[in-house]
């Protein structure tokens, strides 16, 4: 068990919690949601310790293990891959390390031996003689191969590095487990292997995440953030909004009843209150009316964008036809003699783990690439917009967010490009905000705005869930729903590609799969289990 009693944090004048008491209990999982900004990491951080509080206290069960999913992907460069799982019990690593070092003196004394035993009942205690092949079973599900587990962390690239900082937080079962942001840059059979993990763990788990998905399939409550205080929901993310929404609207229908009571009474008694025979009556309500008081309804702290995607001109029928593509980097094929065509109702979602095929698909039909061999077309009447992956070059620059939109827009007036910054809660000054400087999501909202200012009819869209908040996720998917045109997209987030995709591609060393079937009929296919079958029978042969 892990609580918080009377917690209060100041920023300044600022308090970004005020007197939070809350308990999180054995056996379930806590989603902790909340806005941009409304402080989920740093409540995660005060009940690790890394952060004091100004007021108020953690209370944890004595004895009990707190492992807590690090963000560092530096820390651990020279350490093998196995030994920093392992580290994420830290008493036990030493153990292991001191008992290493006892045994490899040339001058092995008495008292060292005394020690050696010691340590060799702790190590026993703690089933340490299963830490190698629990370690490795947690990087396996994660997707990280047998033979990368003596390799040292800095030869992995950051994906993998992600992967085996959460194995380090998940390993030896710990009585506590907090996860931020767990599912970032996860490929969607790692998110899949690690849901079933939290649904099967059974001690206290508090995850941070902007999938919704991933939260409804594992939390068991809901701790929403709103107003510098914590209101805890049983039930996983859509009971919370279901509720909330619910909760909202019976105190508006009660308040709405509450006036009309009131002015019910105000009428009678200004109409009866000079009135002798009737004074008492009056009286009565006077004191009736004192007594009514209207429920103090404040409205959420979180903000949703406007994001509608307004093609300039209806898509004709022919749309792209892609034909033997293949493209060869840095040695490897990662593109081998792909084809097919683009139908003007459909919206793609492209799955997998080899985002990497992907990424280099998208930027060809993007013309920012070229193919080595094949061709692609684009149908006369279509218009591309390009959301890249890695925006890093677009927003290089210095200039404001007003001028790097202005070129895209087929009005060169200021005021119609700050409607659609408007839109995006790029309020007031925000608007001469400089695009080096802006934040992830930030910078995500204005490609999103170009895109929406272009108004093409085809949009290729690499990622785009990626750094958003939960209410800009839910804008982008309601928009993309409504969108006429068709799309070509990647994401991670599970209930994205659900609700958008109508028939999903995948691009395995075996060639593509193309599927016109939801996500989720997908999962469930029989080309999906031939897919596994085959994967399984390649790491049988790569392990013998």
């Amino acid at each position: 068990m892990i609580q918080a009693s009377n917690v209060t944090l100041r920023l300044g004048k600022k308090a970004l919690f005020e007197d939070v008491n809350i308990k999180f209990t054995e056996g379930n999982c806590y989603g902790l949601i909340g806005a941009n900004g409304a402080g989920k990491s740093t409540f995660l951080r005060i009940l690790t310790g890394e952060l004091e509080p100004t007021k108020g206290d953690i209370i944890i069960t004595p004895g009990q293990r707190l492992s807590f999913l690090k963000q560092d992907h530096f820390k651990y460069d020279e350490f093998p891959v196995l030994d920093t799982v392992i580290m994420g019990n830290q008493r036990l690593y030493d153990i292991m390390k001191e008992k290493e070092t006892i045994y490899a003196k040339e001058d092995f004394t008495e008292e060292d031996g005394i020690r050696a035993s010691e340590l060799e009942g702790d190590f026993a205690a703690m089933n340490g003689w299963e830490a190698e092949s629990d370690a490795a079973t947690l990087l396996n599900g994660l997707g990280i191969e047998t033979d990368l587990h003596y390799t040292l962390m800095k030869d992995l690239n950051g994906s993998q590095k992600v992967k085996v900082l959460l194995a380090q937080a998940l390993f030896g079962n710990p009585d506590i487990l907090l996860l931020d942001e767990p599912t970032n840059h996860l490929d969607l059979d790692a998110i899949r292997w690690l849901e079933e993990f939290l649904i099967n763990f059974d001690n206290t788990v508090i995850v941070v995440s902007h999938d919704r998905y991933f939260l409804n399939k594992v939390c068991t409550h809901t701790a929403d953030i709103d107003y510098a205080k914590i209101q805890l929901y049983a039930g996983n993310y859509d009971f919370w909004y279901e509720s909330s929404q619910l909760m909202v609207k019976q105190m508006k229908e009660a308040n709405k009843k509450k006036e009309e009571k009131i002015k019910e009474l105000q009428e009678f008694i200004q109409r009866f209150s000079a009135n002798a025979s009737k004074s008492k009556q009056a009286t009565s309500r006077k004191r009736a009316l004192e007594k009514i008081e209207l429920d103090d309804i404040k409205p959420s702290s979180r903000k949703y964008p406007y994001i509608d995607f307004r093609p300039n001109r209806e898509i004709g029928n022919e749309v792209l036809t892609v034909t033997n593509l293949s493209k060869t980097i840095d040695g490897v094929k990662v593109l081998d003699n792909i084809s097919f065509i683009v139908g003007h109702d459909d919206k793609i979602a492209f799955v997998g783990s080899n985002t990497l095929a992907t990424t280099t698909l998208f930027k060809i039909l993007a013309g920012e690439m070229e193919p080595d061999e094949g061709s692609y077309k684009w149908g006369v009447t279509t218009t591309q917009s390009y959301f890249p992956k890695d925006n890093t070059k677009e927003f290089s620059g210095t200039e404001t967010i007003v001028d790097w939109l202005m070129p895209y827009s087929p009005e060169k007036d200021v005021t119609y490009v700050r409607g659609f910054m408007g839109r995006m809660l790029f309020a007031g000054d925000d608007g001469i905000k400089k695009v080096n400087i802006l934040s992830g999501g930030e910078k995500v909202r204005v490609m999103l705005s170009k895109m929406m200012i272009m108004g093409a009819n085809v949009l290729i869209m690499d990622e785009p869930t990626n750094h958003l908040d939960m209410e800009s996720i839910t804008a982008l998917n309601n928009g993309i729903i409504k969108f006429p045109g068709v799309v070509l997209f990647t994401s991670q987030d599970h209930q994205f590609i659900q609700t958008i995709a109508n028939r999903i591609m995948e691009i395995t060393p075996n060639g593509l799969i193309d599927k016109i079937s939801t996500y989720d009929e997908y999962l469930d296919s029989d080309e999906m289990a031939r897919k596994r079958q085959i994967l399984s029978v390649q790491k049988e042969e790569d392990e013998n």
